[in-house]
């Protein structure tokens, strides 16, 4: 059983969704997104999906392209990412999701990468702009090694859509609570609870909620009808406003602490 799988199988067990903090590789450097990492697993994370940085990263909002463009500037690659997984997998048993483009992952070698990425300790790879229709040479090596490949839905996936993506998926779905890009607008979650079910309805994997939630009262609202609660622009702005300051992998840690609670659901009161 992978590591994804069985994350949500005990967080089913305890009720609760699973928080899931995104942080950018090499943003301000690889050194703090390591302090990060571990501040993040320290707060609660249940599963951390790391950015890979791109150039042109046309999912992604000002939060996320700016914190790319610094990553890049500090030379981050795809090979000192997966060292930095490595390094932490010999303590760290939460797992670790590679977030990204494509254009990165062509010009290192799909196989290649799913070989790297495997030995490093990566469990699943969630690549924002390859459709399942155009994903075979990532997808059959990754499913061969035990990886999971995490695909997207939207409010405007149809029908077809969502059968194409469930064809492929697996770990679990992440839905994309709107259409834009990441951090432009906060999440409305009653508007976004009926699109969630309608996919569950045909969904067997545990389905992840992304892009507008900023604080813990909105991840508890997403936290009642989805099974894990992605949070990505929230933090990295926090990176983007204190990166100078000597306590800024202590607020990102507060901050992912004060998220994971709201994912909890309340114990039922006494009779």
């Amino acid at each position: 059983m992978s590591r994804i799988r069985e994350c949500f199988r005990e967080l089913k067990r305890r009720g609760e969704a699973a928080l899931v903090p995104f942080l950018m590789a090499g943003d301000p450097d690889l050194d703090v997104t390591e302090a990060l990492l571990r501040a993040a697993v320290e707060g609660g994370a249940d599963l951390i999906e790391l950015g890979m940085p791109f150039s042109d990263p046309t999912a992604d909002g000002p939060v996320l392209q700016r914190s790319a463009a610094r990553a890049l500037r500090r030379g981050t690659s795809v090979s000192r990412i997966l060292e930095l997984v490595a390094k932490l997998r010999r303590e760290v048993a939460v797992p670790i999701i590679l977030f990204g483009y494509y254009n990165p992952i062509f010009h290192y070698g799909p196989t290649r990468l799913v070989e790297d990425a495997k030995r490093a300790g990566v469990d699943g790879l969630l690549v924002v702009d390859l459709p399942p229709e155009e994903a075979r040479e990532l997808w059959q090596p990754a499913r061969a090694a035990g990886m999971d490949v995490i695909f997207l839905l939207a409010p405007t996936s149809d029908a077809r859509r969502v059968r194409a993506v469930l064809r492929k998926a697996s770990g679990f779905v992440y839905y994309v609570s709107m259409t834009g890009v990441t951090g432009a607008k906060a999440i409305e979650p009653m508007d976004v609870r009926p699109l969630v079910e309608r996919v569950r309805a045909e969904c067997a994997l545990p389905i992840g909620v992304g892009f507008g939630i900023s604080s813990s009262r909105e991840a508890a609202a997403v936290a009642e009808f989805a099974d894990a609660v992605i949070v990505g622009s929230a933090i990295m702005r926090l990176v983007e406003t204190h990166c100078a300051e000597p306590d800024l992998v202590e607020r990102v840690g507060a901050f992912i602490r004060e998220l994971k609670h709201a994912t909890r659901k309340p114990a039922p009161a006494a009779a």
